[in-house]
């Protein structure tokens, strides 16, 4: 006991030394060959130590050159996007792309970088996977892991990363107005391979996700879409650090507290240093859709029913503080359930009412 206080009381607190600049610029963006608006995000870096604010720059002049010298002018969005024009630019494959931008007298750019081709995903599937196991098939727990498989046949494509967005329908058990909802997310974490290494470019079985037992994505019907991007070498080692900083601090979308090396240079002062990454690349995607049967869904709505109102419901807080989920106005003596959690009675605050367009596409031929 005495070596062990001894230790401790010999710890001495470790201060790192970060470079003090704590105003740095930071961009996030990608074009790509798809038909959609194109997004750069620019922002300014945080102190270390200090809370993870988003600090977005505006007023910038952001630009988008081609290597047959076409320029295009991002507009301004807000909280620090610019936008292209999704009518007017469009990214080519075998084409290269460089960022120009403007702020306050500081110049930024990037080198050209091409567009590579990239190949479809070949499949996207799910298999089951037992969380809790027991001979009792009322105690077993049943989660979900989905896996993607790819190959370029050319060989051009060695890097991959890929990014996704989920969908999920979920119901409110209870005869309530807003029962149901669509829920939609995102990918937070870095999704990477290398296959440089290997006879050929193929991905065998690649872990996208696992939905565990802890959420009701798979209660109903679950819906994910992959993008699938190839990168260059120097892209590659840029998720690479990317992927192992966020392992340790949170997710992708924390900001990491160390400089990663970025392929943005600041050409009016070659010593300022740039955050972030301009990402140039062609995208296929896929889409799966789950409806299945998962042993183990857990009831989250246990702690939704709060008190019991016989006789006449009072209107004085109704809709604010508490919220009918069962109504039995027409029995005698009539009584009601309320709760005092909005999110037990309106699926509108976790979701949205408007059905997704692409909802029933697992329903129709040759989908």
């Amino acid at each position: 006991m005495l070596l062990i206080t001894l230790a401790v009381a010999c710890t001495n607190p470790f201060f790192p030394d970060f470079d003090e600049n704590q105003d740095l610029l930071v961009v996030d963006g990608m074009i790509t060959d798809q038909n959609r608006v194109n997004r750069i995000r620019l922002s300014r870096s945080n102190p270390v130590g200090q809370p993870l604010v988003r600090k977005p720059v505006k007023g910038a002049v952001v630009t988008i050159t081609d290597d047959n010298g076409i320029v295009s002018t991002l507009e301004e969005g807000p909280d620090g996007t610019y936008s292209t024009d999704s009518l007017n630019f469009r990214g080519c494959v075998g084409e290269k792309y460089a960022l120009r931008i403007k702020i306050n007298g500081s110049d930024y750019e990037t080198d050209f970088i091409e567009m590579k081709p990239v190949p479809p995903i070949d499949s996207l599937y799910y298999e089951k996977v037992v969380i809790n196991a027991s001979d009792d098939s009322t105690e077993v727990d049943e989660g979900c892991k989905i896996y993607l498989d790819s190959w370029d046949p050319s060989g051009k494509c060695l890097f991959f990363r890929w990014n996704y967005t989920d969908t999920y329908e979920y119901h409110i058990p209870y005869s309530i107005e807003n029962k149901i909802c669509w829920v939609y997310g995102r990918s937070s974490e870095v999704l990477i391979r290398n296959t440089s290494a290997y006879s050929q470019a193929r991905i065998s079985g690649y872990p996208i996700l696992f939905i565990s037992d802890n959420t009701d994505k798979l209660k109903v019907k679950y819906s994910i879409l992959v993008n699938q991007y190839s990168l260059d070498e120097a892209e590659y080692n840029f998720w690479n650090m990317v992927e192992n900083i966020s392992e340790n601090v949170g997710n992708l979308y924390d900001i990491t507290p160390v400089a990663i090396k970025g392929n943005i240079k600041c050409t009016s002062n070659p010593d300022e240093t740039v955050h972030g990454y301009f990402s140039v690349s062609a995208v296929t995607q896929k889409r799966l859709f789950i409806k299945d049967e998962f042993l183990g869904q857990p009831n989250f709505y246990t702690y939704c029913a709060t008190d019991t109102i016989y006789g006449m419901l009072p209107y004085e807080g109704l809709n604010k503080t508490f919220w009918v989920i069962e109504d039995n106005a027409n029995e005698v003596p009539s009584w009601w359930v309320i709760t005092t959690f909005r999110e037990c009675a309106d699926c509108t605050t976790e979701g949205t009412k408007v059905r997704p367009p692409f909802w029933d596409d697992d329903l129709r031929p040759g989908q």
